[in-house]
Parts: C-alpha cells; structure tokens; sequence
C-alpha cells in the first residue's frame, strides 16, 4: 500500500468521523483504487491515534471518548491465569514440559539466586534469555500488582487521560504494561511505547501480542540513556513511567531531565522502586535532583506542603498493599528447593515518585506561619506541643508485637526524619492509624521530642492531641 492510499484513508476518517461510524466497507468507496476493506480497517487501526477513534465490537470506527480516564479497580488478588500462562509456555519451549525441575529448573532457580545477589550487592545483571525467564517467573507477579495500584491511583486522581499515549523506560517483562492495559476499559485509547535494550524484551512482546483493538504497542530495543524521547517527529506523552529501573542508570537524575521534557503540559512521569532501604532512598535522591531544582514538581507522595522548601531528610519511604496469591509458576519452581518459600515472591511493597511539570499537587494545601509549624524548624520546639501538617509516609514501622504504632511523616521541609509515635490511642487521633499512605493530616496539640538512639525528631500522639485527615 502506497502513501498516497493510506492518506487518503486518514482524510476521508477525518471528515466522517464525526458524521456517522466509519465502517471499512464503506470508506474503501471513496479511496482510488479501492483498496480491500481489510486494508482500510489495519490502516484505521495504526492510525487510530492520531485520528482519536476507537474500533467497536461490529467492526466500525467512532470518536474515541475525551477527557479524563475512569478506571474500574478492587484491588490485586492473584497474576492473571492467562498471562502466566503465557509466561509457562515460554518456560517450557525453554527448558520443556517440567522446565522446574532436574538440570534446567536447577538452573533457572541458580539464576534468580544470582539475580537477588547481585541486586542486594549493588551489582550489575546480565539480562539474557535466562535472565528474562527469571525475571518473568519471580517479580513479574509483584511488579503488575505494584504498577496497577499505582495507575489506579493516578487515574482516580484525574491524571491519566482516555487516550492515552504511554513511554515505559525500562519496560523489563512487562508489569507496567500488562496492568496497564487491563486497567483500560473498552472505549479507551492506549498508545504504548516501551524502551528496553535486553532479552527481557522477547518476553514484553510475546505477552503484548494480543493487545486487542484500541491498543497500539511498539517496543524500542535501546537502552534508556541512548533512547531520544524528544525530537521534531516525537510525540509528547501523557505518562513515562520508570518501573524499577532508576538504580541500573549511571546517571539517573540526568536520563529523568531529558525524559520530563518529553511530557505533555499535563503529563506525569511515575518513577517505581522496590521497598528496599537502598533503592527506595536512591529513588527520593533522584526526586529530588530533579523536582527541587526543576524543571518538574512532586506531585505526590512526599509533597512540598511549604513554599520554596526542600526535604533533606533520609525518608526511607514506601507503600504496602496485601499479598497477591502464590503464583502456580513460583511453587512449581519453589517445590524441588523443599518448598522453602526461596523462590516465592507475593509482597506488594514499592516506593514511588509522581511528578509533573505543571505544578499540580496530589494535596494543595499551603500551611499557615500562623497555626503551623514547619518540620524544618523542629530544633526549635523540642519539647514543645504544636501544630502542623504533615503526609504519612509509612504504615506501621513498629518493630516488635505490643510496641506503640509509629508512622514516617513529612512536610516537604523536614531536614530530619519525623516520626509520629501513637501512645494513647483516642477517637481524637484515630486517624493517624486508619489514614492511608499519602494521605494528609493534621496534628493539633502534638509533643515534639529528640530520639538521639534514631537521630530523628518524635511527634509524640497522646490522648491530648488531635489528629485528623486535611482536605
């Protein structure tokens, strides 16, 4: 098929879009040549995009809807059946029908061993074919659950628009890319970009090759550093996600800079990170290279409540949603290592950074000098009772049973770490226990103490203080 051809396709869906169904049969009428209505229909569909129509069940072509996405979510329960079945027949073309166990599920479980090592010793991985395969098998369960909140979130929120056009760097497996397109209903418009250089990418295509209508997927085999997301033929996306992969950058802070510049006015960048203590403060270091000096803003968790101030706290930060159910593809591989749970991996636990560069806020609240107290200027009320407002940061960090609750908090201009410590549990402050992660609250009559074991400031909740959530 001719330019010429697929051009006079796209002219004729302009001017009819908006007139009735564009139906292929129909459109081939007015297209010289004739061509089959197939034809039409594939050009209909790479073009859907740029021409803002969605495929319907009967074959026709209507306006895809405007404005902001509304997603249907209850939560993560399990992996999809079908997605994991598809990562078991690439096992088994790998290593056969019992690819678990003998010499190759010997090998496979060495290599996940290998991977959990070098990642704990700050390593580098080799992501061959075997890598991909480990990596499919032990954190692409935890990894679609974790993406999945996270864009249920951002779309609640009113971030993520119905035609959506997505740039996942690093894109690994596929968690990010799999929870996204299952978050999407019929009628949406998805356009996803993946950059990912490594073996890992035979796996995102074999489980991107049903993306079904309305869904365009094109997959960039370069490394996130090389990879030019601006230009005069790119397009300005409406969300880049870096899913667990900031801590392979050598420079992670500079590869975000040049990735901002390639949203759209309204777009968000969404950085994920593992709950680990290295990774997960790595993440807020980068946040804030890029946020506190520009060009972007936080939007959300760690906001900025104080104008014109940064954290410099160390802010081991990050969310916890319950366990998903044992994969079948994990017990498998678990089972010959005496079903030692080696080589299961359920927990849903993440940091995470969104950040935009219109200065929106998940919370847009400014505190007033005139009622609260700034958490940079903590070394001044020692022993005082104050109020301020603060996001938590952390469920329940106590260590051992019977301990009092204690929750990371932060303003945006905290120097220390700040953690609310809950020692007499009321009505008046039961909303540091039950408010979420990321929520704002506000603290009223609160004792600020100096923990010198932890070398952070305690806010000290008794049965005087008053907790409550802030709108």
């Amino acid at each position: 098929m001719n330019q010429d051809t697929r051009q006079q396709i796209r002219e004729n869906a302009q001017y009819l879009r908006n007139v009735r169904p564009l139906d292929p049969e129909e459109l081939q009428e007015y297209v010289e040549g004739q061509p089959h209505p197939a034809v039409v229909k594939q050009v209909l569909r790479e073009e859907a995009f740029d021409l803002g129509i969605v495929e319907q069940d009967d074959g026709t072509f209507v306006p895809a809807p405007e404005g902001r996405l509304s997603v249907d979510f209850g939560g993560v329960d399990r992996f999809p059946d079908r997605y994991e079945q598809q990562v078991m027949d690439l096992l088994t073309e790998w290593g056969g029908l019992e690819w678990y166990d003998g010499e190759r599920g010997d090998e496979l479980r060495e290599r996940i061993r290998d991977i959990k090592e070098r990642y704990l010793q700050g390593q580098p991985v080799e992501y061959d074919e075997l890598t991909a395969l480990g990596y499919a098998v032990y954190h692409l369960p935890d990894y679609y659950a974790v993406a999945k909140y996270v864009l249920a979130d951002l779309a609640a929120d009113g971030l993520l628009p119905s035609q959506l056009r997505v740039l996942d760097v690093g894109a690994g497996v596929g968690g990010p890319a799999l929870a996204l397109r299952d978050l999407l209903p019929d009628d949406a418009l998805l356009d996803y970009h993946a950059v990912e250089p490594s073996a890992a990418a035979d796996v995102l295509e074999e489980l991107l090759e049903d993306s079904g209508q309305n869904v365009r997927c094109e997959i960039h085999r370069a490394l996130a550093e090389e990879f030019e997301p601006t230009g005069a033929d790119a397009a300005e996306y409406d969300l880049i996600i870096f899913g667990n992969v900031l801590s392979e950058l050598d420079d992670a802070a500079a590869t975000l800079y040049r990735y901002v510049e390639a949203l759209a006015d309204d777009g968000t960048l969404l950085a994920l990170a593992p709950a680990d203590r290295n990774t997960a403060i790595q993440l807020r270091t980068v946040e804030r290279e890029v946020a506190d000096g520009g060009p972007a803003t936080v939007y959300g968790p760690t906001v900025r409540l104080w104008p014109h101030q940064s954290p410099d706290s160390e802010s081991w930060s990050f969310d916890r949603k319950s366990d998903i159910e044992v994969p079948t593809m994990q017990q498998r591989l678990d089972d010959p290592a005496d079903g030692t749970g080696e080589f299961v991996n359920t927990d849903v636990q993440f940091a995470y950074s969104v950040l935009r560069t219109d200065g929106k806020r998940m919370h847009d609240v400014t505190p007033d000098r005139g009622i609260h107290a700034p958490m940079a200027e903590a070394e001044n009320y020692v022993t005082d009772r104050v109020n301020f407002l603060g996001v938590k940061l952390s469920h329940d960090l106590a260590e051992r049973e019977g301990a009092n609750p204690l929750y990371l908090l932060g303003d945006g201009s905290q120097q220390v770490d700040h953690f609310a410590v809950l020692t007499e549990a009321s009505i008046l402050n039961e909303d540091l226990r039950t408010a979420d992660y990321g929520d704002l609250l506000s603290f009223e009559n609160a004792l600020v103490l100096w923990n010198d074991d932890e070398e952070a400031y305690n806010v000290v909740v008794d049965g005087e203080t008053v907790v409550d959530r802030a709108r």
